[in-house]
């Protein structure tokens, strides 16, 4: 059916133009927030795999995925029939109604794709340090494919099947969240273990830099839900409101769980904090009302602080804490729809405004379908790109650095001020000392958090560093 662009509202567009721009800067601003939290050595590696989830999955987005998310009529998966973005007049099938959009289908599917780019970059949190960045291409592109257009369509298109069973999934808990956070562990296990982990600590080396993405994050996000709105009104409005408060509140959580635990309230906890509650407002924002997003703040934030202790006890080197963050965010916000969502927002009511189980039901069922299906076919994309190729990198390249060993750069030239005399008043540089060496030993002799050697710096007697508070040796270790 063609769009009729008689019905086109300038202000909705305008919104989701600006939204898009939004959701966008959200996945640099995840390159700083997992770039700060690896060792020096690895955060250009980061930060490009990062990079080239948005300019792999963007082609990609274009070429088919879209299509496959977004096009036809079965509730598996769509057709071709939008592939190369043709057929752009037409209306997004099932959107006819009540759903019916007031945009450019071309606009949607630039919204959309800002999506389909963040979420498989999600994914490198889980696998920092270690994946060779070839692999890494080639993994992406596939789940980008055979994951992530196939769960879009189930839950996002309106012809999808659990969206037709009445899956509530605003923004993208489950679609983006959960999906990204179970990926992450899938691929964890192929790679295997960090070299030294979990005996080698592997302390953040920025922590300004996890502000500084966290902070990106949390500006971003507000296109990211308020935009899901498709409109520029009260829903929009509601949900704009509700991911500010959820995320204040998860911050709180977080850093109360670390206080009463650990003895002192961390930075690091903070952002992560502020995450987790942007993760598990996102799929709820437009569906319970703000009271219920502090509810939903504050359980997230308690919830993934202590699921970060999970990954030690099971041996699985989820690096970055991926799973905890992403998937029992994701997980418990689309559950926890079913317990304070309310018609005076949108959707169903809940349990807690007299609405029953039913819809506790269908997220439970939603969630477990997704997380189960990327789980699985992560794990079969992994072991074959693995199989064919060489995805891990070497004892070698471990030591010497992602940025060295796979993109021949470092991030940092560590050379101290040079020393100057005043003589008339000018100033006469007096001496340079040599840029820190990368590490030759193996990670687990001693304790080296930016992977540098320090023998050459200044004197070469570098204290050694203050002692790690209980939470940042907790998750990284």
């Amino acid at each position: 059916m063609q769009f009729d662009y008689k019905t086109l509202d300038t202000g909705d567009t305008a919104w989701l133009l600006a939204s898009s721009a939004l959701v966008l800067i959200m996945t640099p601003g995840l390159a700083f927030f997992y770039g700060g939290m690896v060792r020096a050595k690895n955060v250009l590696g980061m930060l490009m795999q990062n990079f080239f989830c948005m300019a792999i999955v963007s082609v990609l987005w274009v070429a088919f995925t879209y299509s496959l998310a977004f096009g036809g009529h079965s509730g598996l998966i769509g057709g071709l029939h939008f592939a190369g973005l043709q057929h752009m007049d037409q209306q997004v099938p099932g959107y006819t109604g009540a759903t019916a959009q007031f945009i450019p289908p071309m606009l949607f599917a630039v919204f959309q794709m800002m999506f389909a780019v963040i979420t498989p970059a999600l994914i490198t949190g889980g696998s920092a340090d270690r994946f060779r960045f070839g692999g890494f291409v080639i993994f992406i592109s596939l789940w980008s494919i055979f994951v992530y257009a196939p769960i879009a369509h189930w839950v996002f298109s309106p012809t999808g099947w659990l969206f037709e069973r009445g899956a509530e999934d605003f923004a993208g808990g489950t679609v983006v969240h959960a999906n990204a956070g179970a990926a992450a562990i899938a691929v964890a296990l192929v790679l295997g273990r960090r070299r030294g982990w979990p005996d080698t600590n592997f302390r953040p080396h920025n922590v300004p830099f996890v502000l500084l993405g966290a902070g990106l994050l949390w500006f971003g996000w507000f296109g990211f839900n308020a935009g899901s709105a498709l409109s520029a009104g009260k829903l929009s409005s509601i949900a704009f409101m509700n991911t500010n408060t959820a995320t204040a509140s998860a911050l709180l959580g977080w850093i109360a769980v670390e206080r009463f635990r650990d003895g002192k309230a961390s930075t690091l906890g903070a952002a992560s904090g502020a995450v987790a509650g942007l993760v598990a407002i996102t799929p709820a924002c437009g569906f319970v009302s703000p009271l219920g997003s502090i509810f939903i703040g504050l359980i997230a934030g308690a919830a993934c602080a202590l699921s970060t202790a999970i990954k030690g006890k099971v041996g699985v080197d989820d690096a970055l804490d991926v799973g905890a963050v992403h998937l029992v965010g994701g997980a418990l916000g689309a559950l926890l729809i079913g317990f304070w969502g309310t018609t005076d927002t949108g959707g169903v009511n809940g349990f807690f405004y007299g609405g029953g189980f039913h819809l506790l039901k269908e997220q439970a069922l939603t969630v477990v379908s997704v997380v189960v299906y990327s789980f699985v076919a992560t794990l079969i994309i992994a072991s074959v790109v693995k199989f064919c190729f060489r995805i891990r990198m070497t004892r070698d390249q471990e030591i010497a650095g992602m940025d060295i060993a796979l993109h021949g750069e470092i991030a940092y030239e560590f050379a101290p001020a040079a020393k100057a005399t005043q003589n008339g008043g000018s100033g006469t540089a007096l001496s340079t000392t040599p840029p820190l060496q990368p590490l030759q030993s193996p990670p687990g002799e001693g304790y080296n958090p930016g992977g540098y050697s320090q023998g050459q710096y200044g004197s070469g007697n570098t204290p050694p560093p203050p002692p790690l508070p209980a939470s940042i040796h907790r998750r990284h270790r």
